[in-house]
């Protein structure tokens, strides 16, 4: 098993004692993706890394669905480029006093349905029996979900006299890791209409049929508009491969901050924030109201996607909860097809602000002190209750700011 990224990293009071020596410079970071492990636009975890080398990124944080098994590779990666590792994970938790209320969270479809993310988790990684089968639970029930959809998809394929079909364990050693997930599919499908159709207008034949009847809104070349399509029209509620999930899928919030907690994390709260509408979710369209709702469950740590909201909504958002306290970091998730850069834009397609920016950083300096001091025994940025340690944050984005200095200058 690879080692820490500070095993070699000199103890607490050196590394305070240091901080004075290391610039306050804003460097660039990605603080949530995905990568094989769950669902990526990514074929491999070396891409962001190559992809970070040429943007001028130097904190990369993995974020994937219910497992930490991408760490090691992503441990050595980080080594080998010199760029900051964050160690994160993802939920999609069930919180059934909002769901039994049509309260939507942080899924616009689905009341009750929250994602939610742990940041900063200690690694190596290091989970006592019972939160391994509490990981082990929600994998295998969203695997048991998707071989579900290929068994109907292969069904419906058959009634379309179709001369393929799909199995579960092809596709997951051919497209995933440890989890085969609705997107898979989505790709596999593509992919299998394309070979066995080999003009454009034979695969645009295919589809209307796939899809009942409709012709696709995407060009053949539009993989990931495509893949998107075949998820609206089959994989999705009222479509012919669809199986609603189980909540047995679900973890309660609680139980997942637990989890996060006990795996040396900080419990964070990913914002859905405006859609393009300028829509927002029950939950999330008062922020005085979340900021209260959030505290109630001690959860002091935000990320958002910024790709996916307008920037005046997303500063005024970001400025009301820094100025309570809260720390907020910054990603791209890239859980599409589509490949966009590394770097983090805002949604009008421009850079973020230098102020945002600044936030972001602090952010992923935050949670670099965290691991740093969790690897060496101390305690973090939670204290014991679980609560975070909202008057020491300047304190840590400064100890932050040097560990991360420290390790991507390989001082």
């Amino acid at each position: 098993m690879s080692s820490s990224v500070f095993s070699k990293y000199p103890g607490p009071e050196q590394m305070y004692a240091s901080v004075g020596d290391f610039n306050s410079e804003v460097l660039q970071v990605n603080g949530h993706f995905h990568t094989p492990y769950s669902f990526s636009a990514f074929t491999e975890i070396r891409q962001p890394f190559d992809m970070a080398h040429h943007e001028n990124v130097k904190v990369l944080g993995i974020n994937d669905f219910y497992t930490t098994d991408g760490y090691e590779e992503f441990n050595a990666l980080a080594k080998g480029a010199m760029v900051f590792p964050l160690f994160n994970i993802e939920f999609m938790s069930l919180q059934k006093d909002l769901q039994a209320a049509g309260v939507r969270v942080n899924d616009p479809n689905n009341p009750g349905r929250t994602y939610f993310s742990g940041k900063g988790l200690r690694f190596p990684v290091k989970l006592n029996a019972a939160m391994v089968e509490r990981l082990f639970q929600v994998q295998d029930e969203s695997n048991r979900q998707t071989a579900q959809m290929i068994e109907k998809l292969n069904a419906f394929l058959k009634e379309l006299g179709a001369d393929f079909s799909f199995s579960f364990d092809e596709m997951k050693a051919k497209y995933a890791k440890n989890l085969l997930r609705e997107r898979h599919i989505a790709k596999a499908l593509r992919e299998a209409v394309v070979e066995h159709y080999p003009s454009e207008d034979e695969q645009k034949a295919f589809f209307v049929k796939l899809f009942s009847g409709k012709e696709p809104k995407s060009a053949m070349t539009d993989y990931a508009g495509l893949e998107n399509e075949i998820r609206g029209n089959l994989l999705k509620s009222g479509g012919r491969a669809f199986v609603p999930e189980d909540d047995k899928a679900f973890l309660s919030l609680e139980q997942v901050m637990e989890l996060i907690i006990h795996a040396g994390g900080i419990p964070c709260y990913p914002v859905l924030l405006d859609n393009p509408k300028g829509e927002f979710t029950d939950f999330e369209g008062d922020y005085d109201k979340l900021y209260k709702k959030l505290v109630a469950k001690n959860v002091f740590m935000l990320e958002l996607i910024p790709g996916r909201n307008k920037p005046e909504i997303l500063e005024e958002f970001v400025n009301f909860f820094n100025d309570k306290g809260f720390v907020i970091t910054f990603g791209t998730e890239h859980n599409t097809p589509q490949l966009d850069p590394i770097t983090v834009y805002g949604g009008d397609g421009n850079e973020l602000s230098p102020a945002m920016k600044k936030i972001g950083y602090e952010g992923a300096c935050v949670i670099a002190a965290h691991q740093y001091l969790k690897s060496k025994g101390k305690g973090g940025y939670l204290h014991k209750s679980g609560k975070a340690k909202v008057e020491q944050r300047n304190e840590f984005i400064a100890l932050g700011n040097a560990v991360i200095k420290k390790f991507v200058l390989g001082n």
